[in-house]
């Protein structure tokens, strides 16, 4: 699924990375505890997440996100999207709670791929 249908899905704004909305990910996580994006995450390109602070996107570059998407309207500091910047992922925020976002992106086929999962 591209980043566009994605911001489309979600009704998301993008803060960061309109001219990549282009890029392709197959799969997504929600979780506001990165210590559990670090240790059960593999292969995702997008992450949800109600926490607003510089360690999402480090957590993010550490794991290859291609995507962080801010739930509840969060808005994240400029210190945040010169970060994302840096690193190159794209950042969004949408209006939904994170168990709808979660719930529309899956229903359109995007999935999850923890360590568990077939």
């Amino acid at each position: 699924m591209r980043l566009a249908e994605i911001k489309g899905i979600l009704n998301a704004t993008v803060l960061w990375g309109e001219d990549k909305l282009d890029r392709e990910v197959f799969s997504a996580c929600g979780s506001d505890f990165m210590s559990d994006v670090l240790a059960f995450v593999k292969n995702q390109a997008l992450l949800l997440t109600g926490l607003v602070n510089p360690q999402v996107i480090r957590t993010a570059d550490m794991v290859e996100m291609k995507c962080v998407v801010f739930v509840r309207g969060k808005m994240p500091g400029m210190d945040i999207l010169h970060l994302a910047e840096e690193r190159d992922i794209v950042v969004m925020t949408c209006p939904k709670r994170m168990y709808e976002a979660c719930g529309l992106l899956y229903s359109k086929g995007l999935r999850g791929n923890c360590d568990g999962d077939n």
